[in-house]
């Protein structure tokens, strides 16, 4: 996908040229005109850098137009002349000058054969160059400027962001056929995946086939298995399990007593009964306990866990008849386990393979060969105890598996480490609790939840508006065939008709809700359908850090010149926006978030984007003094349409996606600041300096506000339980979670506004130097200020790197983030040269920076940010490229249907504009009352 250049933009800054704030939306706050689709730049901006890009890298500095100038006449002819090359390729059948590909293989061959013919021309005027291509100025260099745009232009034809969404388009069906074909070929039963394949993570994290696997805490233990009956039978390694399975319940719980005897457990306040009966061989004894729970007037275990060889093997030292006396028992045993298996959970715990080097000389018999022997004959009766349909008794056999890798750690070579034998404990619970407590990172055993009301109407009103554009498609398909060949009957000949009529509003508004559900069908697919694979994330330094270097790279490499060198002008911030938006995509999906000193610099990286947000906002109110209603919701809208389309489709509350409403929130309060009388603006302001201190007053009372509610949890939570504010940031029915998430980054919008005018004041002042090339100072103050922030820079990054308790440094981010921010905003914008730059690379993905924080929760990530989408299984690396570059197509198409959207939602007609509000309103009013009646229905 080739990355178009940034289209021409006015200075975000500056009254003369600024659009709108600089905030984490990319182009939510500028003027309707700004909010234009990048595919409808990409030719502008091609066309403007086509000829500039290629001569300017063999040429030096200038534009093309001084460089024909300087050559002289001899630069004119060859002008001429790759004009004529221009046309014959166009004449060949490009039909414009970027063409098509057999206008520019055209292109190169008339480049090559006016090579051939071309004699050396020496460009006395030219500016000084190399001296290979000095040597001659139409020989070299020109074929290097000619090849380069045609090369540029054969690539772009066929690696635009268009082509680039159609290859992910294809990718996704059939990646969609694949997992279905796989499914329909392997079973769809995860509780199957979870209890017989996986791998290992590093050393001690375990990786299920496919699905994700919940750690559950004392509590969730409990509350699963309230008054609940589980029973372990065997020998001393089904006892070391039954010691592990009950430590997730109670961690105090001893292994102490005889070992060879039976031992009980009960939680009285839970009513949660485990029992280890000791059975070591698969004998009478064990079928006549078992017998006693077919019973009806007895108490039946709600899971049976049970298994035994090792004991048969050791005692009648691995002879070939205890093998056959074995299958004879567990034939007679099978029935009885599937009779139960009926009722309750049973499951054969298979047995795990031994470190012969380690076994005492009395267990040296007990070889793997052995174990494999045993394991075959338990496997194959009883799943053949039933006769036609499977057996209800599960096969444990992932031990084997944990066990393979961890059997070299074993004190006495046949008894699993208490690491591997709690894993195996955690995949008991995970295999019985999953489909009770419905965990959001344990897609093991846990079926597609059932669809809701809203998303039943949210799928009706999608497929509705598939089926209005296809006919809307059909109609003026065929009307444009009609009309596409005009027969002149005089001449006999055909004329094209070059009328192209545009789009309607309500063709524009089916296409956009066309394509927004096709991708809310994707979005499904991947975050609830159970089609894709998830798994577990898994933290590592090189997962973090070489992702990071490679992205650091291609920004460097992909640099251009800004249009404006103002502090914080549009490239810039746009880049600003890009890195950290990559780097916080590193971080979620790496798992980055265990390691401490990487979570405090990400949270800086959050702070910054607020901080963008208050000076964005801040700048265009005070400069352009627009309070109007079209306005404000041009901004909510661009905000909040992909939020409010995902917690329909997905069933999640607003709150969920946490960073929309923050920015939201914060919005609304600098709106409410400077809307609210007396409205200062700077064209007041100039006039008389007493309004920049009622400003400041403005300030200092919101200043005031931020620390009253910082430290009144109750007034906070009161203001925001109140109905209908209660609807949109509780989350698992409290807002704590909204107080903690705005109380962390509670004073970085204050310091973004002040900033701003800090700043604007400064400029109006002419007190900065902004040209080209320039230091923002004087060469002293600019050193000076320079070195202080380097040492700000790194003593934060050192604090950071230090701290040792989250939440201590929770505390203290609130009032140090700005000091690394503004650090970097100093380093970034007082050197001339660093400010006359800016990576396109980064800008790139800055100016779709919401989506794909957005869109990351469900097509990226999995299980709500918890795990990883998995496309492609078995080849990590690969997975990561194909779901990275589908989720960057994904979110890319959301910003354009956003754009498209808000032009027609919001008109900039005031009448019309309160109609469709009204609308709006209407239909909130429905999703409530909707969202009611499904909150009832649940409980």
């Amino acid at each position: 996908m080739s990355l178009p250049p940034p289209p021409a933009a006015p200075d975000p800054v500056t009254p003369e040229g600024r659009q709108g704030p600089v905030t984490p939306e990319h182009r939510a706050s500028g003027a309707p005109s700004q909010a234009q689709p990048l595919l409808r730049q990409e030719a502008k901006g091609e066309e403007e850098e086509g000829e500039e890009t290629g001569v300017q890298g063999a040429w030096g500095t200038g534009t093309a137009e001084q460089r024909r100038r300087g050559c002289g006449e001899a630069f004119e002819a060859a002008a001429a002349e790759e004009g004529q090359a221009e046309a014959a390729a166009a004449a060949a059948g490009s039909g414009s000058p970027a063409g098509g590909a057999s206008g520019d293989r055209e292109g190169w061959r008339v480049l090559l054969a006016w090579l051939r013919q071309r004699q050396p021309q020496c460009c006395p005027c030219a500016a000084p160059l190399p001296r290979s291509a000095a040597h001659c100025c139409h020989g070299g260099t020109k074929m290097a400027a000619l090849a380069y745009n045609l090369g540029k232009r054969e690539i772009n034809h066929y690696f635009s962001v268009r082509s680039a969404k159609l290859l992910a388009l294809v990718a996704v069906l059939l990646l969609a056929v694949c997992h279905l074909a796989s499914r329909r070929y392997r079973g769809s039963d995860s509780c199957e995946y979870l209890l017989s394949s996986g791998r290992f993570l590093g050393e001690k994290v375990w990786q299920p086939h496919s699905c994700m696997m919940h750690k559950y805490k004392i509590s969730e233990a409990k509350n699963c298995l309230e008054n609940k009956y589980i029973a372990f039978i065997g020998d001393s390694r089904i006892r070391q399990l039954f010691y592990s399975f009950v430590k997730i319940i109670n961690p105090q719980f001893k292994e102490e007593g005889n070992k060879h005897e039976n031992i009980p457990f009960e939680d009285k306040m839970a009513a949660i009964k485990v029992d280890f009966l000791w059975h070591p061989e698969v004998n009478g004894s064990m079928k006549q306990c078992i017998r006693v729970w077919t019973e009806d007037s007895v108490i039946k275990p709600h899971v049976i866990v049970a298994g035994a060889a090792t004991w048969s093997i050791k005692i009648h030292n691995g002879s070939n008849e205890a093998l056959s006396q074995y299958k004879m028992n567990i034939t007679s045993i099978a029935p009885l386990l599937e009779k139960l298996a009926k009722t309750s959970d049973v499951y054969w715990v298979l047995q795990d393979p031994v470190y012969e080097d380690l076994l005492s000389e009395n267990r040296k018999m007990i070889t793997n060969e052995k174990i494999d022997a045993y394991n075959e004959a338990a496997v194959s009766i009883l799943n053949s105890s039933t006769r036609n349909s499977k057996s209800n008794v599960k096969m444990f056999s992932v031990s084997k598996l944990i066990a393979q890798e961890t059997i070299m750690d074993s004190l006495d070579g046949l008894h699993l480490p208490e690491s591997s034998r709690d894993t195996s404990a955690m995949i008991l619970m995970n295999v019985y609790c999953n489909k009770i407590l419905k965990p959001v990172d344990g897609s093991c055993c846990q079926p597609r939840p059932p669809l809701t009301l809203i998303q039943k109407l949210a799928a009706c009103f999608f497929t509705l508006s598939i089926i209005g554009y296809l006919i809307f498609y059909i109609i003026h398909r065929n009307a444009h065939r009609k009309n596409k060949l005009c027969t002149d009957l005089e001449s006999g000949e055909e004329k094209k008709n070059i009328i192209n009529t545009p789009m309607s509003p309500l063709e524009v508004l089916l296409q956009s809700f066309c394509k927004l559900g096709l991708i809310m069908a994707y979005f499904y697919m991947c975050d609830r359908a159970n089609l894709f694979m998830k798994e577990n994330k898994f933290y590592t330094h090189s997962t973090f850090f070489i992702p990071i270097i490679y992205i650091l790279v291609l920004g460097v490499f992909y640099n251009e010149n800004t249009k404006e060198t103002k502090v914080l002008n549009r490239e810039q911030t746009d880049e600003w926006k890009g890195w950290m938006q990559l780097v916080i995509l590193i971080y979620h999906i790496s798992g980055a978030s265990t390691f401490l000193p990487v979570y405090m610099h990400v949270r800086v990286l959050v702070a910054a984007y607020l901080f963008q947000t208050g000076y964005g906002h801040f700048s265009y109110f005070w400069i352009k003094g627009d309070f109007g209603i079209h306005r404000v919701c041009q901004v909510l809208f661009r905000l909040n349409f992909l939020v409010v389309v995902l917690c329909i489709v997905m069933d999640r509350p607003y709150q969920f996606y946490y960073f929309v409403p923050l920015v939201t929130v914060w919005f609304m309060v600098i709106y409410v600041t400077l809307a609210l009388w007396p409205q200062i603006i700077q064209k007041k302001a100039n006039g008389n300096c007493f309004w920049h201190f009622g400003l400041l007053l403005k300030l200092a009372f919101l200043l005031l506000c931020i620390c009253f509610l910082a430290y009144s949890q109750g007034a906070f939570e009161k203001i925001f339980s109140l109905w209908p504010l209660s609807k949109c940031f509780e989350l698992k029915g409290n807002v704590y979670e909204w107080w903690f998430r705005w109380r962390l980054d509670r004073y970085v919008v204050f310091h973004g506004m002040l900033f701003a005018f800090i700043y604007l004041a400064l400029q109006k002042r002419q007190v900065l130097s902004e040209g080209k090339g320039e230091p923002l100072f004087s060469n002293k103050i600019s050193n000076f200020l320079l070195f202080i922030s380097v040492v700000s820079f790194l003593t934060y990054s050192i604090w950071a790197s230090s701290c040792k308790n989250k939440a201590e440094c929770n505390e203290l981010h609130p009032s140090v983030s700005v000091v690394q921010i503004l650090a970097f905003i100093l380093i970034r914008n007082i050197p001339g040269y660093a400010r006359s730059v800016y990576s396109s690379f980064f800008a790139w993905f800055g100016k779709i920076s919401l989506e794909l924080f957005i869109c990351q929760y469900h097509i990226w990530l999995a299980a709500d940010t918890r795990g990883i989408l998995v496309l492609i299984p078995g080849n990590p690396m690969l997975n990561i490229i194909v779901s990275s570059f589908i989720f960057v197509c994904v979110a890319h198409e959301i910003s354009q249907i956003t754009n498209d959207l808000a032009q027609i939602i919001i008109p900039k007609d005031n009448s019309s504009l309160l109609k469709r509000l009204a609308c709006i309103a209407a239909f909130f009013c429905g999703l409530l009352i909707l969202s009611s009646i499904q909150d009832k229905s649940r409980h």
